[in-house]
């Protein structure tokens, strides 16, 4: 049972501490930038390390809890003294530091292993700084010396120590409410209990064995938890206190004399049974009055009014509920393209069908809505990389995030960060010039680099400037030639094509091997990493002005909208967002190139053939360009033309991944981007359209 208990504290301790340090590194990060931290920013920042270093010292994270504590240490010694002349910059580098040796920790807790690497380190250089902003020598009583008021190490509360011998004992009552949906109440009842015990004389809550009943969280989440405690902290430290704990909604915190004391202790005794015994009609009991339960309501109300509810679900959940709801669409379709059923006058069953594909269509909705998520986040992860970067090779850069409500399904999310993480650092150490040579071609010594993300259809547009060096064609011509990447002239290669270079393996502008650049990998890795979701990256540039970089890519991967055809007895699938149109061909329009490849001619332009027979050695119902359908898809402003037997129709299929025997094959030039299984139960291939067309007018180089 123990360890059933420990596994879903741990994981909760790791989302919510990883969702800490994500808001603590964009405070750091903003008051880097404006070299100054608000007092908002230095109470949360103190609140962040508060909650961090009670979580950790209740997991027995010991060397996460004391790093926390020297953090908080110096945070309430910049909240208490305001120093006027505090070096941010040296802050925020500190503090980062711990943010990374944190992050790390999570990382390895997460895989299984100790969380056991030394702290001390760190914690002595910000002891260090701390000595250094006090004007404390080193060698003085770390508890007394730093800062007079500073309260005793094992203090959870920071009570100036002069005034907590004139503050008599206070008794109160309280009653704490959690967020609806945020789990595992009793835990965080603990929590609450942990972080303030130490500071009271006396304390009693209810429900009493918040671990060994398995009912406590439950009830706690209907009637909420009841506490009765004495303490030399004053009410608005006690109540400060406490909102400090995560997910609470609301506190009723009353104050007692001595009698009234006694009497809320003998009610939680009283109460202190079984808890499914105890019923739920606390709402009833004398701990809690009418009038204060007419309170709580009325903060209840307040609290909702402003707060949207919210619930943490598990992915591997979400992933769940789309193979599920894939499934009905799969089922739904042989159902109602059922063989059985063909030539049939079914008025009712068709009635039936279409409201049965309405709801089909609002359920798969539904669960899309819910697993996508702005890709904000995303981008704001980028604004440590350019800190750090920029410092290390001496350059000024400001990074723009532009469309960061944008949302996009998770899935594809989590294959963003490594690309978006290549391309800033590139756009950095090959773009952005170094501050002098900016100001001598009139440029800002500033740099800037933008990164944003609009929808387009069916679609995700990113895009990623900056205003520096750009791309020379000549030169990235030449490199490539030297390396023997391209065979064409200089003449045959467009400006798309030489700019595009840079994607290829083994290629790079850097002559000097860096931290950063120089090895000829990274890009291929990028535009490898996008195409496995479905997306596509192009380059355009001007020399002297700057570079774009275009990623586009699938709102999500789980269910598309395609055209069936066939060609013989196998079934395609096209995404329908890659067709342009459908037509049957002219024999007047049909030509041949000098190497006798088949073309046709579209409204004065050209256009290559590839017969989905050929390209997949499967045999054809017919193999006249005259009889077939021709169907015009384009990607990234390319465009060819694919001739099949016949089209079936328009219907939207669940995605399946190829099977493993299969993925071993070059994805990229086959054409296939996963099959999909149809009504009657057949599977049909879905065309990777970028593929064919990468194959057909690339031939798979320049």
């Amino acid at each position: 049972m123990a360890g059933r208990t420990l596994e879903p504290m741990l994981e909760m301790y790791l989302f919510e501490s990883s969702q800490l340090l994500e808001q603590l590194e964009e405070i750091l990060l903003r008051s880097e930038k404006t070299s100054r931290m608000s007092e908002d920013d230095i109470n949360e920042t103190f609140r962040i390390m508060h909650t961090i270093k009670g979580s950790s010292s209740m997991m027995m994270f010991s060397n996460l809890a004391n790093l926390a504590h020297h953090i908080e240490d110096l945070f309430f010694h910049i909240r208490e003294n305001k120093p006027a002349s505090l070096d941010y910059s040296m802050v925020c580098d500190l503090v980062l530091i711990a943010l990374d040796f944190f992050r790390n920790e999570n990382l390895r807790i997460e895989s299984g292993e100790d969380s056991d690497t030394p702290e001390g380190a760190l914690v002595d250089r910000i002891a260090s700084y701390l000595q250094q902003i006090t004007g404390r020598a080193a060698g003085d009583d770390t508890a007394t010396a730093l800062y007079s008021q500073h309260p005793p190490r094992d203090q959870k509360f920071y009570v100036r120590q002069e005034k907590q011998e004139l503050v008599q004992i206070n008794w109160f009552r309280g009653f704490i409410q959690f967020d609806e949906g945020c789990e595992m109440e009793n835990v965080r009842a603990f929590t609450v209990v942990h972080g303030i015990k130490e500071q009271c004389e006396q304390m009693y809550h209810y429900p009493e064995d918040l671990f060994e009943n398995q009912e406590c969280s439950q009830f706690i989440a209907q009637e909420g938890f009841l506490m009765a405690f004495s303490t030399r902290l004053t009410k608005e430290q006690v109540e400060a206190q406490l909102q400090e704990a995560l997910f609470v909604k609301s506190i009723l915190l009353n104050d007692l004399d001595e009698t009234g004391f006694t009497e809320a202790v003998k009610e939680l005794e009283r109460r202190s049974k079984p808890v499914e015994e105890a019923g739920v009609d606390s709402g009833n009991s004398s701990f809690v009055s009418e009038q204060e339960n007419t309170e709580m309501e009325t903060i209840q109300d307040t609290v909702k009014s402003l707060k949207q509810s919210m619930i943490t679900v598990n992915i591997n959940k979400l992933d769940r509920l789309m193979d599920l709801v894939g499934e009905i669409v799969i089922t739904e379709s042989m159902v109602i393209r059922n063989p059985d059923l063909a030539g049939l006058q079914l008025d009712n069953f068709s009635k039936s069908a279409r409201q049965l594909r309405k709801l089909t269509d609002d359920l798969q909705d539904v669960v899309m809505s819910i697993r996508m998520l702005p890709i904000g986040p995303t981008f704001h992860k980028m604004q440590r990389i350019v800190r750090d970067m920029a410092r290390k090779i001496n350059k000024e850069v400001d990074l723009k995030i532009l469309g960061e409500e944008t949302e996009v399904d998770k899935n594809i999310i989590d294959h963003l960060g490594d690309p978006l993480m290549h391309l800033i650092r590139n756009a950095m150490d090959h773009g952005i010039e170094e501050p002098e040579d900016r100001k001598s071609k009139g440029k800002p010594t500033k740099g800037n680099i933008t990164l944003e993300a609009s929808n387009t259809g069916g679609d995700v547009l990113i895009r990623i400037m900056d205003d520096g060096r750009g791309l020379d064609r000549k030169k990235l011509i030449e490199k490539a030639r030297l390396k023997g990447l391209i065979t064409k002239n200089d003449d045959e290669i467009s400006d798309e094509e030489a700019y595009n270079l840079i994607l290829l393996p083994g290629f790079s502008t850097k002559d000097a091997v860096t931290e950063f650049s120089g090895r000829g990998v990274g890009m291929d890795v990028v535009k490898s990493n996008i195409e496995k979701v479905g997306g596509s990256i192009s380059i355009d540039s001007s020399l002297g002005a700057g570079t774009t970089i275009n990623i586009k890519i699938p709102l999500t991967l789980a269910i598309v909208d395609g055209m069936q055809v066939n060609t013989g007895k196998s079934l395609y699938t096209i995404p329908t967002v890659a067709i342009r149109e459908s037509f049957k061909a002219v024999e007047k329009n049909l030509i041949k190139d000098t190497d006798d490849n088949e073309m046709i001619m579209i409204r004065g332009n050209c256009y290559p053939i590839v017969r989905l027979h050929r390209h997949f050695g499967v045999t054809p119902k017919t193999d006249s360009l005259l009889e077939g359908i021709m169907i015009m898809v384009e990607n990234d402003g390319k465009a060819v033309c694919l001739f099949a037997d016949e089209l079936l129709g328009e219907q939207q299929v669940v995605v399946k991944p190829l099977p493993g025997y299969l993925v071993r094959y070059p994805v990229k030039t086959s054409g296939i981007g996963g099959c999909t299984i149809l009504g009657d139960g057949s599977i049909s291939l879905i065309i990777d359209v970028t593929g064919i067309i990468y194959r057909t007018i690339q031939g798979g180089s320049v």
